[in-house]
């Protein structure tokens, strides 16, 4: 199963899907779907929901596949790009990055982030330079010296920015890519579908699947197409200072800045790990909002939980093992299947 994970990882980074910017990400998990046996709709907004079958109180699993990425903000005089940036996205974290600029006539452009006259042997204050959207520019891989020159390529204001994952999977077994928040989850979630699919176990629960495309910005499944008793985000596991969770555990997060998340669920969620042996950590996040956060307060009533893979280096260069990815699929596919 993790070679199946992983092979739809590899396909989903190379996908770009920003914020706002996600259909063709999404048509990719539907077709995946289909191909596994499955129905997926898409809600007005762009979310995916598809019905995994089962009997009993009904469960949602959800992920997205919007990522953190930039817009072209503005054409400037020398023919580079001013972005803004969608979700999180941090300028100095992609200094020096690739990234394509895609217009809205399909055309496709490289090009790379660089701070305002980036070379050390000519601006003697490179170091004193801020990194943030202001001081730092898309240069195009292509001759442009002025705005109409880009403008001429049909590049134009709104325009999306994607940066390169450079996914990687290491001899040892760590996941090294951008935007395994939450790709990586969306991926595992896939597994699980193809593990029912296949192996047909009977499930516990009435099982949906929901892929939302706005998380990043604050509302991926601020609403959802369904009532459902019980709803657990899997996105990614925090890694870092004051927490117990490495790349190669699945977390179970007991609060996050929104507050605690529901008692029962994680209670019966870490006793399902337990049981079954797994490697896993249990953490409060202190800077992290869930899609069931988003769901909660769009007045949706239900247990929620959130669980994930450990990442480490969150909203920069990520990184998570083999591990940890499977720990999270045993997990769900125990809390489903006992």
């Amino acid at each position: 199963m993790i070679n199946y994970i992983l092979e739809k990882l590899k396909a989903l980074t190379a996908i770009p899907s920003p914020s706002g910017y996600t259909n063709n990400a999404s048509n990719y998990v539907i077709q995946e779907l289909k191909n596994l046996g499955f129905n997926a709709t898409m809600t007005k907004k762009g979310c995916l929901f598809c019905d995994l079958g089962g009997e009993g109180d009904s469960l949602m699993l959800a992920a997205h596949i919007d990522t953190l990425g930039g817009m072209v903000q503005e054409i400037k005089a020398n023919g580079r790009l001013k972005i803004t940036r969608l979700g999180g996205l941090l300028a100095h974290n992609i200094e020096a990055e690739n990234c394509k600029i895609i217009t809205r006539n399909g055309k496709e452009f490289e090009g790379a982030f660089q701070i305002n006259n980036p070379s050390v042997h000519v601006n003697g204050k490179y170091q004193e330079v801020v990194r943030d959207f202001d001081n730092m520019e898309v240069v195009i891989d292509e001759h442009v010296t002025n705005e109409k020159e880009t403008k001429s390529l049909g590049i134009q204001v709104g325009d999306i920015v994607a940066f390169d994952p450079r996914t990687v999977v290491t001899s040892s077994g760590y996941i090294k890519s951008r935007f395994l928040d939450d790709k990586l989850s969306v991926a595992t979630l896939l597994g699980l579908a193809k593990h029912i699919s296949e192996e047909k176990p009977k499930l516990n629960k009435h099982l949906y699947l929901f892929i939302a495309v706005y998380e990043e910005v604050g509302h991926g499944s601020s609403s959802i197409p369904i009532e459902v008793d019980e709803f657990i985000s899997v996105d990614m596991g925090c890694v870092g200072d004051g927490l117990s969770c490495t790349e190669r555990q699945v977390s179970i997060c007991v609060k996050d800045s929104s507050g605690p998340l529901n008692y029962e669920l994680t209670s019966r969620l870490i006793n399902t790990a337990k049981k079954n042996n797994l490697d896993y950590a249990v953490d409060v996040y202190p800077n992290y909002s869930a899609d069931v956060d988003a769901a909660l307060s769009g007045g949706s009533d239900f247990k929620h939980g959130l669980i994930g893979p450990g990442v480490y280096a969150s909203h920069g260069y990520e990184r998570s093992h083999v591990n940890g990815v499977l720990a999270t699929f045993e997990l769900l596919k125990n809390y489903l299947c006992n």
